[in-house]
């Protein structure tokens, strides 16, 4: 029996009052460090409660939306997010608000979810960037496994961009001089060869170089190198 079937025998059992989950109260998630949310868009109210039942049993955080609307005036979620997408929506289509938030929320992969899948819809949608593209019915255990792994990703792409913030903060904090005599220090010049650059001395190239290493919080070359190619500088490459 999938959580389809449980949710409808479930919830033919329950009184009405507890029956007619209000799914707008979960479009306001408590907010919580890190904690990761599910983001599920689908017009259809069973299936969005069905899924918010999963969810929670398995004690994910979720935000359900009627529509695609719904979902764009929702505030972004900062933390390790997921998008949960029906194909066939209402007002906008899914493939079609993905097309508007994909490039901009790379870190919310998108999981699509359809009952009338067709090969150029799939092909369309993962050439877009979607993890996975599932056929209802959904299998509980497939759903919730490509759930996490997009959840994984999530939290790595935020990571990442967490980390990049932080070396463009310590970037910043360097002074002209620090700035000048760092770019070609990672393009490859020796200290020599940058001092005759900048028309400095080569011990005050040493200097300035040792003040860069610190304040970058670099522990070797090829680690400000790495640095410096994040943060776009001239001769280097990611």
């Amino acid at each position: 029996m999938n959580h389809w079937d449980r949710f409808a025998r479930a919830s033919s059992d329950m009184p009405k009052s507890i029956r007619r989950i209000d799914v707008h109260r979960s479009q306001a998630p408590s907010v919580s460090p890190r904690r990761p949310v599910v983001l599920v868009v689908d017009d259809e109210i069973s299936v969005r409660e069905s899924l918010q039942l999963l969810l929670d049993c398995v004690g994910l955080r979720s935000a359900s939306f009627a529509s695609a609307d719904d979902f764009l005036v929702h505030p972004r979620p900062m933390v390790p997010s997921c998008l949960l997408l029906d194909v066939n929506l209402p007002d906008l289509n899914g493939l079609d608000l993905q097309k508007q938030v994909g490039a901009d929320r790379v870190e919310m992969p998108i999981i699509f979810k359809t009952g009338f899948a067709d090969i150029p819809m799939t092909v369309q949608a993962m050439k877009a960037g979607a993890v996975e593209f599932l056929t209802k019915p959904l299998n509980d255990e497939m759903l919730l496994g490509v759930i996490q792994q997009a959840l994984e990703r999530s939290r790595a792409l935020l990571d990442d961009e967490d980390d990049l913030y932080s070396v463009r903060g310590r970037y910043a904090c360097l002074n002209r001089r620090e700035s000048e005599v760092m770019a070609p220090v990672v393009s490859g010049l020796l200290n020599k060869q940058v001092g005759g650059e900048l028309g400095i001395s080569e011990i005050t190239v040493k200097a300035h170089r040792g003040s860069v290493m610190r304040k970058m919080e670099a522990s070797s070359l090829p680690h400000l190198v790495k640095m410096a190619a994040r943060l776009g500088l001239p001769g280097t490459r990611r």
